[in-house]
């Protein structure tokens, strides 16, 4: 899957077909945008990640799995410290993650029932593989809760907080990444997902202006 560099500003414009734009006032329930792939819906919504009900939640993580700043940091306060305790046992076991790959942790007081934690790659010049390392984010994080059973995943945008990842293009690769996997691109056909939904969880407008410019985008 090749992810040739961007440098298009996002910007919203009329929907497209099978783009549904939904109006979203403060505390709505609703997704401010929404397409069906497949048996599979992809939301976009603004809001905080962690009051998600959902199976998983997908936190982004460093290498350590250490609590930090950022939704790393929003997932153990309200989640609480018995998360980071399952992290740290895991990353004794097995060591720092590589980037792009992913564990999966208990979800402490968040509602939602399960933490898969994605190591996001720290953005450089967008020619030192970092497409290919977000693109493994969310297929490992994807693939981890589908042999879990898991049917709802909320992720945020992940690697464009401190690790610098530029938004519109992120969300290119994260949109077209989750797309390829609900129509069964990239996993094996006798393997089907018990993934039904995916949302995202954008901190800004701007986030979500961006990731609504790459929802549109995408081919049905």
């Amino acid at each position: 899957m090749a992810f040739p560099p961007s440098r298009t500003r996002a910007t919203v414009g009329p929907p497209a077909s099978g783009f549904m734009s939904l109006p979203s006032p403060p505390g709505a329930s609703e997704p401010e945008a929404s397409r069906h792939f497949g048996p599979c819906r992809l939301e976009l919504r603004q809001g905080d990640l962690t009051a998600e009900h959902v199976d998983a939640v997908v936190n982004a993580a460093n290498a350590h799995l250490a609590a930090g700043a950022g939704v790393c940091g929003a997932i153990r306060r309200v989640g609480g410290a018995s998360i980071f305790e399952e992290c740290a046992a895991i990353v004794k076991a097995r060591g720092p993650l590589a980037t792009g790959d992913v564990a999966l942790t208990g979800a402490g007081d968040l509602p939602a029932r399960h933490v898969i934690h994605a190591v996001g790659p720290v953005w450089r010049d967008g020619a030192s593989g970092e497409a290919l390392a977000l693109a493994s984010c969310y297929r490992k994080s994807l693939a981890l809760a589908a042999v879990n059973g898991m049917a709802s995943v909320a992720f945020p945008s992940i690697a464009t907080g401190i690790y610098g990842y530029p938004v519109a293009e992120a969300a290119r690769v994260a949109l077209q990444t989750v797309r390829e996997w609900m129509l069964g691109e990239g996993r094996a056909a006798s393997a089907p997902s018990s993934v039904t939904l995916v949302r995202f969880m954008l901190f800004s407008e701007a986030d979500l202006a961006a990731y609504r410019s790459a929802l549109r985008a995408l081919p049905a």
